[in-house]
């Protein structure tokens, strides 16, 4: 999952994601610091293009 995420993410605005290893079921997307998606607030891991859509919204400047 976070490792087809990041894929998405490196294709999509051309960066490398830092994938940090967790523990115990927690999923959180950080950009700039700030969470911008969280699997425990959501219930769910993020659908294909979720969090794209997501840094899109809060960078619009980032968009293709």
């Amino acid at each position: 999952m976070a490792a087809g995420l990041a894929a998405e993410l490196e294709q999509a605005f051309r960066v490398q994601p830092r994938l940090v290893e967790g523990s115990g079921g927690v999923y959180q997307v950080r950009l700039d610091g700030r969470v911008i998606f969280d699997k425990r607030d959501a219930g769910r891991f993020p659908v294909l293009g979720e969090v794209s859509e997501l840094i899109r919204e809060a960078r619009p400047e980032s968009a293709d």
